[in-house]
């Protein structure tokens, strides 16, 4: 007769009993989360890390964002996915850019990021995307553990390569899906 010892239930991230962890859920975010969205954009704005966008534009666009939210309801996090439809005459297949990406200080580096990088993958392959892109002024270290790689906006959907500031010297990146 051979016994097997059963292996140890490893807890999810929402369960992890551990100081100073707090748990988190991502979900789609809504028009109401545009004040939340707004300050939480504000200290990466203010770094220039990000562009400054107004709050009827998070409004508007809260459609294309996930938030991670702590469990008393605060946004801790979000990234955006917008759709860029193909572009036949260049070439362009449908693809995806994600934007916004922000995480609170006080949360960086406990995966949720990672959690957010990951729902907006599995999201853009449910829209059938082939491609996402994105730009960073950072060191994209996330991104290119995540299977980004350096690209050329060249190849990215042409309205959102026009929109990058070259003062920023951002660097584009992507992923295949």
């Amino acid at each position: 007769m051979i016994t097997a010892t059963p292996r140890p239930v490893t807890p999810s991230p929402r369960t992890l009993p551990s100081t100073g962890f707090r748990a988190f859920s991502v979900r789609p975010a809504r028009p109401a989360d545009a004040d939340a969205l707004a300050a939480l954009s504000l200290p990466f704005v203010r770094s220039g890390a990000l562009r400054e966008r107004p709050r009827a534009q998070y409004a508007s666009q809260a459609g294309d964002f996930l938030v991670a939210e702590a469990a008393d309801g605060t946004l801790e996090g979000c990234l955006g996915l917008s759709v860029h439809p193909a572009e036949p005459p260049a070439g362009r297949p449908a693809a995806g850019v994600l934007y916004n990406f922000c995480v609170a200080g006080h949360r960086q580096g406990c995966g949720m990021g990672v959690r957010l990088l990951h729902s907006a993958l599995a999201r853009a392959r449910n829209q059938s995307l082939r491609t996402v892109f994105t730009a960073t002024t950072g060191s994209g270290h996330l991104f290119l553990r995540q299977g980004f790689a350096p690209a050329c906006a060249s190849l990215a959907p042409a309205a959102w390569a026009r929109s990058l500031d070259p003062r920023r010297n951002a660097r584009v990146l992507a992923r295949v899906l």
